[in-house]
């Protein structure tokens, strides 16, 4: 098993930025809502047994998952979201140790934005928050999401509280300055975690 980073943050946070800056130095990216995306594919398992539990109205004309719908199924009825979690999260976790088993790179950056809500800090080896205040987060969704400000404090109130993020963090990254700096902290932490992940493969060794 290869050395992981888990990044987190909350909405609006900026961890797809990080994550591309990472990328560019040449770190394998492997992200949560992407493999969410994978295991409910058209003609996937995933897919068939939403279908088969909750109907054909939950698949669009083109096969796709309706996922407007699944979300509004599923919204007020804790039985069914637990029903669906307890499917998609085996899915997830599987595909998710088949692509850190397939990654060449030193280490791996794990990019896993309900990090804290679902418990997982403890399967990586390090835990990098991307951490701004509310204000920014709240005005980010709204620009990007062209949402009314009540459905953006609706999304933050669902995730957990930046507090909640930090206590788990062992590095942060202050994303409410200007982009450019970005760049300085990425690159520093990736030559901590190049030597964090060395230290890691000596100790292995026999």
């Amino acid at each position: 098993m290869g050395y992981i980073v888990a990044l987190t943050g909350g909405i609006g946070s900026g961890k797809s930025t990080v994550a591309d800056a990472f990328s560019r130095l040449g770190i394998a990216i492997i992200d949560a809502d992407i493999i969410a995306r994978q295991v409910v594919e058209p003609h996937t398992p995933g897919l068939h047994a939403i279908a088969a539990h909750f109907g054909q109205s939950v698949i669009n004309a083109d096969g796709t998952l309706n996922r407007r719908l699944l979300r509004e199924r599923i919204f007020s009825q804790p039985a069914e979201k637990a029903w669906l979690n307890a499917l998609l999260h085996p899915m997830i976790h599987q595909e998710t140790q088949r692509q850190i088993a397939g990654s060449t790179s030193p280490y791996v950056l794990w990019v896993v934005p309900l990090l804290v809500e679902n418990q997982l800090q403890h399967k990586a080896d390090r835990i990098l928050v991307i951490d701004v205040s509310p204000e920014t987060q709240l005005q980010r969704t709204m620009l990007r999401d062209n949402v009314s400000r009540e459905h953006a404090e609706q999304i933050l109130a669902a995730q957990a509280t930046r507090e909640a993020r930090l206590a788990v963090a062992d590095d942060v990254i202050d994303n409410d300055g200007a982009p450019d700096r970005i760049a300085s902290d990425v690159a520093r932490l990736h030559a901590q975690y190049l030597t964090y992940a060395a230290q890691a493969v000596a100790q292995e060794k026999p």
